[in-house]
């Protein structure tokens, strides 16, 4: 499968599990029907930028570190743009359909970009919800996520 597919995969695995080691991630992801080898895991750790951190259970955890200037690489765009089939309005809704699988990793993409007046964002499998105070909020962010598509 393609790379960003996989780095879409261990993005959402990474946000629903506590992933300790890269032996675990390589487990999830054949799990998940990749093949994958334990360099492309490293590299894909890299590419990504992911850190460990404590978690809350006392083991360590591979997470994306974030902080309030965070610059969203070229990586999580090209990411979004091989995922996302259409963003629509509905209302004071934006409707985002993705690949199958790959709505929670668009769902956290989305809330690092710090949309203005998004108010929370809610996704199943292949679909993202994101809510906004008025029809104009999420009209423009509909043109913005748009422009990122093109």
């Amino acid at each position: 499968m393609a790379r960003s597919a996989r780095q879409s995969k261990i993005l959402e695995l990474i946000s629903t599990k506590e992933i300790e080691t890269q032996d675990e991630l390589a487990r999830e992801l054949r799990n998940a029907n990749f093949d994958i080898t334990q360099a492309t895991i490293s590299r894909d750790i890299k590419e990504l930028g992911l850190t460990k951190i404590l978690s809350s259970t006392g083991k360590y955890k591979y997470c994306i570190v974030t902080s309030g200037e965070q610059v969203i690489s070229n990586k999580y765009i090209t990411i979004f743009k091989e995922s996302v089939i259409s963003v629509k309005p509905a209302m004071n809704l934006v409707v985002v359909r993705t690949m199958k699988g790959m709505a929670q990793a668009i769902a956290s993409f989305v809330d690092k970009l710090n949309i203005s007046e998004l108010l929370g964002a809610t996704n199943g499998e292949d679909t993202v919800m994101l809510i906004f105070p008025t029809v104009t909020y999420a009209n423009e962010a509909v043109v913005t996520l748009n422009n990122m598509l093109n």
